[in-house]
């Protein structure tokens, strides 16, 4: 096993050089645009960061960040709030919101079916642009699809009476689909073509390619669809009074909810086991540690501080099937 050990080299400032001992300076110039929001209370009140706006715009996936600043910049009037998934987005983001010297951005590494779920509370949102979201072209991959019937009623609930949506795509099959999906989420469907825009990478790349229509779908809000902001679950911890990590082989499962177990740390030393999960909850990936801590006569079983986990049936699933490896390897089962 590895000692816990060798999972602590860093430092404050970046990442250590290969065995120099040099710190590398970090390329984004502020992390203060970031928002940690498993440390959020949810809903987030994003008057918090925002206390003079007129409107709360929220831009899904916003690549490179480009057509985020530049709306900051000409709507300093605006709250905005940017999800992407990808980190090196984020980062090269971070580094042009500093260079733009603007205070009017919260970006969140999130995906956006689960922060319209948790982040947004009802009627809260004025606006919402989308430009060029990966179409998932192939059938198998369709459930990938980011606009469904479901995400859009989650999306209409958020917004306020009025709000819009605008969806701009290269991709015709996937502009069909959006169109269809679009109908009894409570909003008017407007469609046209335009030509190029946005100055996007994506927008970019296909005028490279010689494109110059693209597909713009408009949503408005004219009726309320209630959707509920999902609570945070409690989750239960546990603890045993016996356990053998030489023994210790978590199965995972693969059901409703898919968990998959994969790199195991023990100190010996410290009496501490690390398990790396990856829960899979319909499209909902999470990614966390698991911890296994002896502390008096106990081991405890817990998520790991700093993983910023969203405490759902999957991450509670988890915890369960790690209880039950951990009673198996000292010879104990329900």
């Amino acid at each position: 096993m590895i000692p816990l050990d060798f999972m602590t080299k860093s430092t404050e400032t970046g990442v250590m050089d290969d065995g120099l001992n040099m710190p590398i300076k970090p390329p984004y110039l502020s992390l203060d645009p970031l928002l940690r929001w498993y440390e959020a209370e949810r809903p987030v009140t994003w008057q918090r960061f925002f206390p003079n706006v007129t409107r709360l715009h929220v831009e899904i996936g916003f690549g490179l960040g480009d057509f985020l600043v530049k709306q900051a910049g000409e709507h300093p009037d605006w709250g905005i709030v940017g999800l992407e998934m990808a980190w090196g987005s984020i980062r090269r983001t971070l580094r042009k919101i500093a260079l733009a010297r603007i205070g009017n951005v919260k970006l969140v590494q999130l995906d956006a079916r689960e922060a319209f779920s948790r982040l947004f509370a009802d009627r809260s949102v004025t606006s919402i642009d989308s430009l060029f979201p990966c179409p998932w072209p192939k059938m198998r991959h369709l459930k990938y699809r980011l606009f469904s019937r479901g995400f859009l009623k989650s999306v209409n609930s958020r917004l306020v009476p009025g709000g819009g949506v605008r969806i701009v795509t290269d991709h015709k099959d996937y502009f069909e689909w959006m169109r269809a999906q679009a109908t009894q989420t409570g909003f008017s469907v407007f469609s046209k073509e335009i030509p190029p825009q946005f100055a996007t990478k994506y927008e970019r790349k296909w005028i490279d390619h010689g494109l110059d229509r693209f597909f713009e779908l408009r949503l408005t809000k004219d009726e309320h669809i209630a959707v509920p902001v999902k609570e945070d679950r409690t989750l239960k911890t546990h603890r045993v009074a016996h356990f053998n990590h030489e023994r210790f082989i978590p199965p995972g499962c693969r059901e409703d909810i898919v968990v998959v177990f994969k790199d195991y740390l023990f100190d010996a030393l410290r009496q501490k086991g690390m398990i790396r999960s990856v829960v899979l909850e319909g499209e909902f990936k999470q990614d966390f540690w698991i911890e296994i801590q002896k502390r008096e006569d106990f081991w405890h079983i817990h998520p790991a501080k700093g993983c910023g986990i969203i405490p759902s049936a999957g991450v509670q699933r988890t915890l369960d099937l790690v209880k039950e490896a951990a009673d198996q390897s000292a010879g104990f089962s329900r």
